[in-house]
């Protein structure tokens, strides 16, 4: 690598280090090729997170984010304004990463700068593919695959994951008025966006969390596999993404869904819990896949342009 593009890693690697997020732990387990990779996708998604969250006014933030996604356009044509589009346009070379996932990502964000209202949990899975799901889908790549039922599984995953976040906070959320779950589980419930808003655990809204946790763990069941398609280096820094989430998970369901008596962390114990989590983690296998039934995940397309196929390390 050049010293320009050293630099340009380095320069997300230190982003990565400042979040502190549960997530950059895990890219310690890899080689460095795919650790880099990592941050520089870790690094994009912060700092699209950033733009989202600035204070600035909606049309503000929203003419900041257009400008953003023109720079990140650019950026995976070879022409990048500033180190992590450097590191990003590499990673995308690198790791063959579509480039409709990294437009995803800064779609999401852009549908957080109004309130959110999804009447269905179709309506929800959307929005979680667009924040989560598209981040998995372009981890997956780096991480290393080979068979396809991949993206369906990481599509599954990261749902799991981002509805763990909602669950986790409710509490938070709907104090900025944000509150995400669907309105009609909310009516199945008999609970309102007042309920939630007034912090009260009461038996409807303790119903209705005990639903989320049940679907998120289903979720999780049907998302177990991935990791037995991923290459090794891939697979042990997966497994302990999907062991710190699930542990979260569980830590929400031993609170028996009260999200509101402070915000819910692992803490040093509970990253502890998720990495023996990780250590006897034992995937399900798939069956081998049928030549005549593809499997892909029901995502919305992008004109992707067209880059050379390169080699998915992590074997």
């Amino acid at each position: 690598m050049s010293n320009d593009l050293d630099d340009a890693y380095r320069y997300c690697e230190r982003i990565s280090r400042a979040s502190a997020s549960s997530f950059c732990w895990s890219f310690r387990l890899l080689p460095r090729e795919q650790r880099r990779a990592m941050c520089a996708l870790y690094a994009f998604s912060r700092l699209t997170d950033d733009l989202a969250d600035s204070g600035e006014p909606t049309e503000t933030r929203r003419t900041q984010l257009a400008g953003w996604r023109s720079e990140l356009h650019d950026a995976l044509q070879g022409e990048c304004r500033s180190p992590l589009w450097q590191a990003l346009h590499d990673t995308t070379v690198r790791f063959a990463i579509p480039d409709e996932y990294l437009f995803a990502i800064v779609d999401g964000v852009a549908m957080d700068l109004v309130p959110p209202h999804y009447d269905t949990f179709d309506e929800l899975r959307q929005y979680c593919y667009h924040v989560a799901s598209a981040v998995g889908l372009a981890c997956i790549h780096v991480f290393g695959f080979d068979d396809d039922r991949a993206k369906t599984l990481a599509e599954t995953c990261g749902v799991a994951f981002q509805l763990t976040n909602i669950v986790r906070d409710l509490s938070e959320d709907a104090e900025q008025g944000r509150i995400y779950l669907p309105r009609e589980e909310l009516a199945q419930f008999d609970c309102s966006p007042e309920d939630i808003r007034q912090r009260a655990m009461n038996p409807q809204i303790r119903e209705l969390l005990r639903f989320q946790i049940a679907r998120a763990e289903r979720l999780y069941n049907e998302a177990t596999p991935l990791a037995t398609l991923l290459h090794p280096h891939g697979r042990r820094a997966f497994t302990l993404m999907f062991s710190t989430y699930r542990t979260l998970l569980a830590e929400i369901k031993r609170r028996d869904g009260d999200v509101f008596q402070g915000r819910i962390r692992l803490g040093y114990r509970g990253k502890l819990k998720a990495l023996v989590a990780a250590l006897l983690f034992q995937p399900v296998p798939l069956a081998p896949a049928s030549r005549d039934a593809e499997l892909r995940p029901h995502t919305s397309r992008t004109t992707s342009r067209g880059r050379p196929t390169v080699r998915q390390s992590g074997s």
